[in-house]
């Protein structure tokens, strides 16, 4: 990509909770870009008109719920990774007029989890809570984790066998969430908690010192990464992973490294 993008923009619905556009637009500025980054809550009957007009202004930018596996869908081409996972959360125009979807998730999640264990993962068991975007990316991370494997529970079992058919190399459905709370990582890749204050595993079924990762997101924590860290585990919500994956994506679009003490600091005013 050698022309920069015109517009930035984060596509979702709903964005109320977004803190993308104050990281990314501190990263602009630290950058000296003159574009603002902004959030589109868009109508999902509306998604591919919004994508074509998109196009026509040579905007990149970033996706969210629940519009990743669409966004796959519209882009000409995809990256490895965003094949990989299945679905596409950072995208630009190349020269020739080409959509690129690429999945910055899952370097954002495998940032988050080094930022918590001080150390890349290895030769651990990964319980995985969900079967979506969000679970195909921890996958993909954990296939790059030497000796590492996943057990995956879902509501939905047959979401479950289906992901980890994808990714059977290192991942199993389980039926027991018992199975997920004994693992050496939980990891929630569902949304609960994201609206309200739910737990997707109930903080007394975790081994004791076990890690937990919520992927959810919100102002103060999530009640259940609050819950766990009383009980004693190491625990963090998504936005190390949503600063991370967020940083990859603004080095995908401009070609420069972004400035990450500045995208935390902008979250702390």
């Amino acid at each position: 990509m050698t022309r920069g993008p015109e517009r930035l923009v984060l596509l979702g619905h709903p964005l109320g909770h977004s803190l993308s556009p104050r990281f990314q637009n501190a990263a602009l500025a630290a950058a000296k870009i003159p574009l603002r980054y902004e959030a589109m809550d868009v109508d999902p009957a509306a998604f591919e008109d919004v994508v074509r007009a998109l196009r026509a202004q040579r905007a990149a930018g970033n996706v969210t719920i629940p519009f990743k596996e669409r966004m796959r869908d519209a882009c000409d081409a995809l990256t490895p990774l965003a094949r990989r996972v299945g679905a596409v959360n950072t995208f630009w125009i190349e020269d020739d007029d080409c959509l690129v979807g690429d999945n910055t998730d899952v370097g954002g999640f495998d940032a988050a989890v080094l930022g918590l264990l001080d150390e890349r993962p290895r030769d651990l068991v990964i319980g995985v809570l969900g079967a979506g975007g969000a679970a195909a990316a921890v996958l993909a991370a954990v296939e790059t984790w030497p000796g590492c494997s996943a057990h995956v529970f879902n509501r939905t079992p047959e979401r479950a066998r289906l992901l980890c058919e994808r990714f059977s190399s290192v991942a199993q459905p389980v039926d027991d969430v018992g199975v997920i709370a004994g693992a050496q990582l939980v990891v929630n890749a569902t949304s609960i908690g994201l609206h309200d204050d739910g737990y997707p595993l109930d903080p007394r079924l975790i081994a004791p010192g076990v890690p937990v990762v919520d992927l959810v997101y919100r102002p103060g924590e999530t009640a259940w990464v609050r819950a766990v860290r009383a009980r004693g585990h190491r625990a963090c919500d998504g936005l190390p992973m949503l600063v991370e994956q967020g940083a990859l994506a603004f080095e995908r679009w401009f070609g420069v490294a972004a400035d990450r003490r500045v995208m935390w600091e902008s979250l702390s005013t």
